[in-house]
């Protein structure tokens, strides 16, 4: 990778370097690539060896869950209730 490079990319991002930039980032990519390249030369095993899962469905059934609600239940348990209604703040 040389400056002119560098240059180019500055130019699709539409951003302005300075010179000192300019190598910093010559140098950052440089470093990056370099890293790349190690990463391509790791010896990965054979696909045969890589183990295989089984995909299954985790999902339960949806059962209703029977729970004893009614309106005195729930007027009982607020703070506030008149007429079987429960009583909340104004909002507005």
């Amino acid at each position: 990778m040389e400056i002119k490079d560098i240059e180019k990319l500055a130019e699709l991002a539409k951003i302005e370097l300075t010179d000192g930039e300019k190598a910093k980032l010559l140098k950052d990519l440089d470093s990056i690539l370099g890293y790349v390249k190690q990463i391509e030369v790791v010896d990965l095993p054979a696909q045969a060896e890589v183990p295989e899962y089984e995909n299954r469905n985790v999902w339960r059934e949806d059962t209703p869950e029977l729970r004893d609600f009614s309106v005195d239940l729930i007027t009982k348990q607020f703070p506030g209730s008149q007429d079987g209604f429960v009583k909340v703040k104004k909002i507005m």
